[in-house]
């Protein structure tokens, strides 16, 4: 058996609480002409929500990401059918799901583990670590909080992004994140790409050295089974397309193909 601690934190709270004052004192811009005027006044908001030396620090080297914006202007949505996502994503549900059990047969206590203690089984689990990152290969290359920090700054939904960026800087305070680590383009971080504010709240020490690790596995996956336990998972249920589990696949990823391809891949890898 693992050891686990949920890894928790009352700053979140108070970060999703301070949102809406840093939304209106901080001017949010759509290019990166302000960024350096908006980070100056978001460091004021953020030492008032607790960020201490290390977190100020990590937003006063912050650079804008242009790659961030980038992605997150050429952003069209998922409109696949169900095969087409499944070929461009997987390949094939066979081989995606044949990989996967072949990472559960090298440690089977862990995902039983898992399951035994949060109800979610291995097939989901393995179902989104690899479409996140394929099983780890890919954690993406954009430092994190220069990312985070830009799509809080970005006009287009600052107001979503705010509590992450200020997460990702009490991550920093606390050295959960390195402020050079990186991630996805958007902040989304290790092994299944938690963004900040998701990895404070429902984060998990599953190795026992006192912080969770998103860039653990045992840690990112043990936060995944954490968080879908606390959306509504119920224990040893279904999951396909119609459940009331099918559902809370929607607080993973809002795109039904999304959910449909993770939902399908878990059966296989499970059966």
């Amino acid at each position: 058996m693992i050891k686990r601690r949920i890894f928790r934190t009352s700053v979140f709270a108070a970060l999703v609480a301070s949102a809406p004052a840093i939304a209106i004192a901080a001017q949010c811009g759509n290019n990166s002409g302000g960024f350096a005027a908006w980070k100056s006044q978001f460091a004021k908001e953020a030492s008032q929500a607790g960020i201490k030396n290390a977190g100020l620090k990590a937003l006063a080297n912050a650079s804008y990401s242009k790659s961030t914006i980038a992605a997150d202007r050429n952003q069209k949505g998922v409109k696949y059918s169900l095969d087409r996502f499944i070929k461009i994503r997987l390949g094939s549900v066979d081989g995606f799901a044949a990989q996967a059990r072949k990472r559960k047969a090298r440690n089977p206590g862990f995902y039983q583990s898992l399951e035994a203690k949060y109800g979610v089984p291995a097939g989901i689990l393995l179902a989104i670590h690899g479409m996140e990152t394929g099983f780890g290969r890919n954690m993406g290359n954009t430092p994190v909080v220069d990312s985070i920090l830009t799509v809080a700054y970005d006009c287009r939904r600052s107001a979503f992004f705010i509590p992450h960026a200020l997460a990702a800087l009490a991550m920093v305070d606390r050295g959960i994140l390195s402020p050079g680590q990186r991630g996805a383009a958007h902040g989304e971080l290790g092994h299944t790409q938690f963004l900040p504010g998701n990895a404070l709240k429902y984060g998990v020490d599953a190795t026992g050295d006192g912080r969770a690790d998103f860039y653990n596995q045992a840690d990112a996956l043990a936060s995944t089974a954490n968080f879908l336990r606390a959306k509504g998972w119920q224990p040893g249920q279904p999951y396909q397309q119609g459940t009331a589990n099918f559902r809370v696949l929607n607080e993973w990823n809002a795109a039904t193909v999304y959910q449909q391809a993770i939902a399908l891949s878990a059966a296989r890898i499970d059966r």
